[in-house]
C-alpha cells in the first residue's frame, strides 16, 4: 500500500483537509499522514467546512514533519509551494507534487473553495497512486 505524506506550513487547514480526504476516498488503497513545516492546530474552519463535505477531520492533530522519516513515504504532496523549503530527501520521494493552494487561514472566506480543490486533486492522486506499480 502506498504511504502519502500532505506538508503544509503549520498542518491546520490544507494539510488537515487533504489528510481527511485521502483517508476517505483511500481507504484501503493508500495510508496517509499529514505534518506541517512547524506543527500548530487543526483550524475550526477546517473542521467546519470538512464536517459541511461530510467527513469528520476533529481527531486529527497537528505534527511536525520532523517526527517522520522521508523513507516511509512514497508520495509527498506540498499544499503551500513549501516544497522549496523542504529537505532535500522528502521532495526526492517516488512522487513529489507542490499544489500551491490559497492558505484559507488568511482568508477565510474561500475555505470552500480550497477545500473542493483538495479533493479534486487528492481524488486524483489516489487514482494515479493506484496505476503506478508498488514498488
Amino acid at each position: 500500500m502506498k504511504r502519502v505524506m500532505f506538508v503544509c506550513k503549520k498542518n491546520s487547514a490544507r494539510s488537515q483537509m487533504a489528510e481527511g480526504f485521502a483517508n476517505q476516498l483511500g481507504a484501503g488503497k493508500i495510508e496517509v499522514v499529514s505534518s506541517g513545516l512547524e506543527a500548530s492546530h487543526v483550524r475550526p474552519e477546517a473542521i467546519a467546512t470538512m464536517k459541511d463535505a461530510g467527513i469528520d477531520i476533529t481527531h486529527q492533530t497537528s505534527n511536525a514533519l520532523s517526527e517522520f522519516s522521508p523513507e516511509d513515504f512514497d508520495a509527498v504532496i506540498s499544499l503551500c509551494g513549501c516544497g522549496v523549503n523542504l529537505p532535500p530527501e522528502w521532495v526526492t520521494r517516488d512522487v513529489f507534487e507542490d499544489w500551491q493552494l490559497d492558505d484559507p487561514a488568511e482568508q477565510p472566506d474561500i475555505f470552500p473553495q480550497v477545500r473542493d480543490q483538495i479533493k479534486e486533486r487528492v481524488t486524483r492522486l489516489i487514482e494515479t497512486l493506484e496505476a503506478a506499480p508498488v514498488g
